[in-house]
C-alpha cells in the first residue's frame, strides 16, 4: 500500500496519551484504543475504575486483549515508511552505491549486498531489516509484557508489606494488653514471669517492625526499576525501525537483570511464649464437646486478604487426616447461654481448618457463608497459601501473625467477657484472642476443615 495512502489514516492509528503508533493496542470498553503500556502506565495506580483519556467514560477491566486489526495497520504504515527510507537517498552505501537492505546483527549496522559478503561481515549474523525490525519489535513486546507481570506482581507485594507496616505497632500494643491481662488471671500472680514475657514481645515486635520497613523499602526501590525499564523499553518501541536496530543494544539483557531478585512480602511472627499455669486454670472450665451426627456440607469461605478457601471438619470425636477434597462443616451438640467452657481439638500438622463458636442461628439457616461480611462466626483458621500459613480470626477477619499452631488446641469460651481465646496447649500459651464479641442469646462451637495432611515418617 502506498504510503501516501496509510498517512491519511494516521490519525487512527496514533495513541492519543503518547501521540505515537499504537504499540500492542488495546480498544476499551468505551471504544477509543490506547497503547498498552500507555494503558498500563497512566491507569496503574488508580484501584478503582480507569478514566478513558478521551471521552471520560470508566472501565473496570484492566486485562484487554490486542486489536489485532490496528496492530496490522500500524505495522503495514511502519513497514511502508521503512522501505521509503531505504529506497532513498540517505540509505545508499557510499562504497557499493547500492541500497543497504541488510541488517547486521552482530556490528549493528546496515549493509548493502556487497558488503555483507565482505570478509569483515560474512561470518556475522545478517537479517532483512525488515525482517529484523519485525522480530525486534516483537522481542520488545515479549519482554514488556514479562516485566509489567513482575511490576504487578510487585506492586502487589508491596500492598501487601504496606498494609502490615501499618497495622504493626497497633497488632503489637494489642498482643501485649491481651497477654498482660492473661497474666492477672493468674493466681498465684507470676509478676516477672509477665513483666520478661511483655519485654520480649516488645522487643521482637520492634525488630520485625524494622524488617517490615526495610522490606518495603525494597520493593518501592524495585518498583522504581521496573517502571523506569518498562518506560525504556516502550520509548524503544516508538523509534523508527532503523533507529530502533541501530540504538537496541543490551536492553534485553538489562530487563532480565531488572526482574531477577523480586523482593517478597515478609511472613512476620511473634513467639507465643509460655503463660505459666495457662491450661491450668482453664481446664477447670473443661467440657466435651461432641458432635451434632447431622453434618452438612456446606461450605465456609474465606476473602479479604486470604486467599478463598473452603472449610469444614468430620463428625468424628477424633480428627481427620485422611487428605480429602470434600469440605466439610459440623456443629457442636451443644449450646451456651451463660458461663464460662474450655475444650480442645486436634488439628495435628494440618491446615485449612477453622473452628470456635457460632451464634445458633447459621445452624438453623444452614447456609454458605463468606465470614468476611458476616457476623456471628467467631473462629481460628488456618489457611496454607503457597509455602506459607495464614493464621487469622473472625469477626472481624484478621491476620494473627503467630506460628501455624499444630497439635492441641484450646478453645475458651467467657460468655459474660464476650471473648472467645485460643490456646496451644503443648506450649501453654495464647495464640489469640477475640475480644468483645457479639454473641446472640444462643452460642454453638463450629468445626471445619477441607484438608488435613497426615504427619509423614
Amino acid at each position: 500500500m502506498d504510503f501516501s495512502i496509510l498517512q491519511v489514516f494516521q490519525k487512527d492509528l496514533t495513541c492519543s496519551i503518547c501521540m505515537n503508533y499504537f504499540i500492542d493496542p488495546v480498544t476499551i470498553d468505551c471504544g477509543h484504543s490506547f497503547c498498552r503500556p500507555c494503558f498500563c502506565l497512566s491507569w496503574q495506580d488508580i484501584s478503582d475504575l480507569a478514566c478513558c483519556s478521551e471521552c471520560k467514560g470508566t472501565t473496570s477491566q484492566r486485562d484487554f486483549k490486542t486489536n489485532i486489526r490496528i496492530k496490522k495497520l500500524v505495522l503495514l504504515v511502519r513497514k511502508a515508511s521503512l522501505r521509503q527510507f531505504l529506497s532513498s537517498g540517505e540509505n545508499i552505501c557510499r562504497l557499493h552505491k547500492k541500497t543497504k537492505q541488510i541488517f547486521c546483527e552482530d556490528d549493528r549496522r546496515l549493509l548493502c549486498s556487497h558488503c555483507s559478503s565482505s570478509q569483515e561481515h560474512k561470518a556475522h549474523r545478517h537479517w532483512s531489516v525488515e525482517g529484523a525490525a519485525e522480530e525486534y519489535q516483537e522481542k520488545l513486546l515479549k519482554k514488556m509484557h514479562s516485566l509489567w507481570d513482575k511490576y504487578c506482581e510487585n506492586d502487589r507485594n508491596l500492598n501487601v508489606e504496606t498494609i502490615t507496616v501499618r497495622s504493626w505497632e497497633n497488632y503489637v500494643n494489642l498482643r501485649r494488653e491481651t497477654i498482660s491481662a492473661e497474666y492477672e488471671k493468674m493466681v498465684p500472680f507470676f509478676h516477672e514471669e509477665k513483666q520478661h514475657h511483655l519485654e520480649r514481645l516488645q522487643k521482637e515486635g520492634k525488630e520485625i517492625f524494622q524488617q517490615l520497613k526495610e522490606s518495603k523499602a525494597r520493593m518501592t526501590r524495585k518498583r522504581e526499576l521496573l517502571r523506569g525499564m518498562y518506560e525504556e523499553l516502550k520509548d524503544m518501541c516508538h523509534k523508527p525501525d532503523v533507529e530502533l536496530l541501530l540504538d537496541f543494544g543490551d536492553i534485553l539483557h538489562r530487563s532480565e537483570t531488572v526482574e531477577l531478585h523480586m523482593p517478597q512480602p515478609m511472613n512476620p511472627e511473634l513467639s507465643t511464649g509460655p503463660i505459666p499455669g495457662l491450661i491450668k486454670r482453664l481446664n477447670c472450665f473443661k467440657v466435651n464437646i461432641t458432635l451434632d451426627c447431622d453434618r452438612t456440607n456446606s461450605h465456609v469461605f474465606v476473602y479479604g486478604d486470604l486467599r478463598s478457601i473452603s472449610v469444614g471438619c468430620d463428625p468424628q470425636e477424633a480428627p481427620c487426616i485422611a487428605p480429602r477434597s470434600e469440605c466439610f462443616l459440623a456443629w457442636g451438640a451443644q449450646t451456651f447461654t451463660s458461663g464460662r467452657y474450655y475444650w480442645e481439638i486436634e488439628v495435628e500438622d494440618s491446615w485449612n481448618w477453622a473452628f470456635g463458636v457460632c451464634n445458633d442461628y447459621w445452624k438453623k439457616n444452614n447456609r454458605n457463608v463468606q465470614i468476611d461480611e458476616e457476623k456471628g462466626l467467631f473462629l481460628l483458621g488456618c489457611a496454607k497459601e503457597g509455602i506459607h500459613y495464614n493464621v487469622f480470626t473472625t469477626s472481624p477477619l484478621l491476620l494473627q501473625y503467630v506460628p501455624r499452631p499444630i497439635g492441641r488446641i484450646g478453645v475458651f469460651l467467657d460468655y459474660e467477657g464476650r471473648t472467645v481465646s485460643f490456646v496451644d496447649v503443648a506450649q501453654s500459651s495464647l495464640i489469640c484472642s477475640i475480644p468483645s464479641c457479639s454473641f446472640s442469646p444462643c452460642l454453638r462451637p463450629i468445626f471445619c476443615c477441607s484438608h488435613f495432611h497426615p504427619e509423614t515418617n
